[in-house]
């Protein structure tokens, strides 16, 4: 999808005003929430501004951003962040996840196969880069040939995970990756995920905690 026109009266204010206090980017300001899945490739973070994003860019090379949130047409952060990556030249995709539902075999798959045709260095994030971002790097590292050990640390209370949470279905989703490579044998990921991983099975097993959910949706508000 192209960059939005920012040049209408008054439409930068409000994207800015939109991304500042609705989507919640003032907190993001002084909170990076930057990681390093693998050097020189692969590189995660919360929703950057237009000057972070540069900043990444500079520094580390990056060529590719993917947007876990997906295109939302009301978002100020949504219209700066795409604005700032046509200005740079990267590429933007769009590869919406879920943060506490079971992650979709199609969306796992997509994502893998953007994964292998992108420009590298390539930065994932969604909105605070707890969640979606964390599996989307476990994924990652997976199909590099990862243990399930070094995916799961992706989904850890260091970028604000809470695997107690209804959030914790992603942490689920590795380990029912591991569960089936102890009881079967080794098999790749990707394997798995189109022929034995179900998500009615995952979402059927799973379980949060009250007080989490709490924290998570009530405190924290996360997306």
């Amino acid at each position: 999808m192209s960059a939005p026109d920012l040049t209408a009266p008054g439409a930068r204010r409000a994207a800015w005003l939109n991304s500042l206090f609705v989507d919640h980017a003032l907190l993001r300001l002084g909170w990076r929430n930057w990681g390093v899945v693998e050097s020189g490739r692969l590189y995660r973070s919360n929703h950057p501004t237009p000057w972070q994003l540069e900043q990444a860019t500079r520094r580390y090379g990056i060529r590719t951003v993917i947007n876990l949130r997906g295109h939302r047409e009301t978002c100020g952060s949504d219209a700066l962040g795409r604005e700032a990556a046509a200005d740079l030249g990267l590429e933007h995709i769009d590869a919406p996840l879920e943060s506490r539902g079971a992650p979709h075999k199609d969306r796992v798959l997509r994502l893998a196969g953007l994964y292998a045709r992108m420009q590298e260095p390539a930065l994932i994030h969604c909105k605070s880069g707890a969640d979606r971002t964390g599996l989307a790097a476990g994924i990652w590292l997976l199909v590099q040939g990862h243990p399930v050990e070094d995916a799961l640390r992706q989904l850890s209370l260091r970028y604000g995970h809470v695997a107690a949470a209804r959030t914790g279905i992603l942490d689920a989703f590795f380990h029912a990756y591991a569960a089936y490579r102890k009881a079967h044998g080794p098999k790749p990921f990707l394997d798995w995920v189109s022929e034995d991983y179900s998500e009615d099975a995952l979402r059927a097993e799973f379980r949060s905690t009250p007080w989490a959910d709490r924290l998570v949706d009530g405190v924290l508000r996360r997306e």
